[in-house]
């Protein structure tokens, strides 16, 4: 008798006997069930729907399919789960868990898929301040600014006494002829030079900057920003401003003192600085050499420039002897010596701001914030937002249902991989949708508390 064969059925090597059949008939399926735990932690800050709030959409409502607020959030969730362009969504807007989460299991009309794909969501990303006639959705920058700081603001029950404010510039290379390209002799290549702000994990800004800048321009107006929209909820909290050599510029600390913000900056050595450790760098070599390891002493004095300083600065050295040759450094702060000693401040606070890079990396490397490859330098800042935003998600995630787990502190990228990228078979019934996951899960656990976590009224 002939074998029967089933064309849609792929086969391969036999197990034990039996056939290995394969074939595309298993019905709606996603890979991205984890993302149930996006929408409920949405849910419990508000974000996407704040964020929203920030366009303008100027288009005529009897003939709009798919809402801002569905375009927001499935741009900012489809970067969460690891879908950096907008060609992803030509695929995505046919997946049944974006559907869900949008709220829209259906289109409206019978040639449209119930989220948007990559044309629809590329109009949202050329939108203008204001809309007009070719540009009919348009975004309030200050707003999203704002809500920045306000999701920070908001992750606290109460004002912490002190908060730090690590701020910091880094490169984002650039490929084609994108406005406000220029090329950077530090980083050897054409770039931005976006600033960030975070206070621990928090992200309170993200600002897109040609690189034909100092490091620190602008940043004295968007410390200003920022301290004005927090001191307006925490009118008692002390505000310290930590970042490298790059910040340590005479407008920058006069506003701090000015302002009542503390400040923790790296200084750049001069043969001056050095020349004033050189007790201290004899001292060093001295104990390296006597013990064959690394040595290192601290020196606290006051200290101005020749003419950059308008006054007298407390200046702390570390003046180190290691691997056979001088490595000596040195910080700049308001701080006064009675409040904080010298190591204390170099080796304790100031040398912490190093953790502010593992941030960058997420939001560059998990969260594709370096994709800045539109033509304004407008559209490139929504895309820094999107991404930023999806890191606020993130953040949220980690920081409310994840607490006390192994993720309590993973990377964005760990935890998409863990708890977001999970096989399900989706099945949509009359009463109900069921997200059926995979059984081998190795971290149900780890889902199960959070969405406990999530679900907590109150959140």
């Amino acid at each position: 008798m002939p074998t029967e064969c089933n064309p849609d059925l792929f086969g391969f090597a036999r197990v034990e006997g039996r056939e290995v059949v394969a074939g595309f008939d298993g019905g709606a399926m996603t890979s991205d069930a984890g993302a149930l735990l996006l929408g409920a932690t949405d849910r419990a800050i508000g974000l996407l729907e704040r964020f929203a709030a920030c366009f303008r959409d100027a288009r005529d409502p009897a003939l709009i399919e798919h809402t801002v607020a569905t375009l927001v959030g499935q741009r900012v969730f489809g970067i969460a789960l690891g879908y950096a362009d907008l060609n992803d969504h030509d695929r995505l807007r046919h997946d049944p868990l974006l559907a869900i989460l949008a709220g829209k299991l259906e289109a409206r009309r019978r040639d449209c898929a119930p989220v948007a794909g990559k044309s629809t969501l590329n109009r949202l990303e050329l939108s203008r301040p204001e809309p007009s006639l070719y540009h009919k959705i348009g975004h309030d920058a200050a707003a999203i600014e704002a809500l920045l700081v306000d999701q920070f603001l908001g992750a606290h029950r109460q004002p912490p006494k002190q908060i730090i404010l690590d701020l910091d510039a880094t490169d984002d290379p650039l490929h084609g002829q994108q406005e406000g390209r220029f090329f950077h002799g530090y980083y050897d290549c054409y770039c931005y030079l976006p600033l960030y702000v975070f206070c621990g994990r928090h992200l309170l800004a993200a600002k897109l900057r040609p690189s034909d800048i100092d490091a620190s321009a602008g940043a004295q107006e968007e410390v200003a920003r920022l301290v004005g929209q927090i001191r307006a909820r925490w009118p008692r909290v002390r505000i310290l401003l930590r970042a490298d050599s790059g910040f340590a510029r005479e407008a920058l600390m006069a506003w701090c003192e000015a302002n009542g913000v503390d400040y923790l900056f790296g200084l750049a050595r001069n043969a001056r600085l050095v020349a004033a450790i050189e007790a201290a760098l004899a001292a060093a070599a001295e104990a390296s050499r006597r013990t064959g390891a690394p040595a290192r002493r601290f020196k606290d004095f006051p200290w101005t420039t020749l003419d950059s300083w308008s006054r007298q600065r407390r200046v702390i050295a570390k003046a180190e002897w290691t691997k056979g040759e001088a490595n000596p450094r040195f910080i700049v702060t308001s701080l006064g010596a009675a409040e904080a000693k010298a190591r204390y401040l170099y080796e304790t606070v100031y040398c912490a701001r190093g953790d502010m890079e593992n941030r960058i990396k997420e939001q560059q490397l998990d969260l594709f914030a370096d994709r800045t490859s539109a033509k304004t330098l407008r559209a490139n800042q929504l895309r820094l937002w999107f991404a930023s935003m999806a890191y606020v998600l993130l953040c949220a995630l980690r920081r409310i249902g994840l607490k006390h787990t192994q993720f309590a502190r993973a990377s964005c990228g760990t935890i998409r991989l863990a708890l977001l990228k999970i096989g399900a078979l989706v099945r949509i019934s009359v009463r109900r949708i069921k997200i059926a996951m995979a059984s081998g899960c190795p971290f149900r656990a780890e889902f199960a508390r959070a969405h406990a976590l999530l679900s907590q009224p109150g959140r």
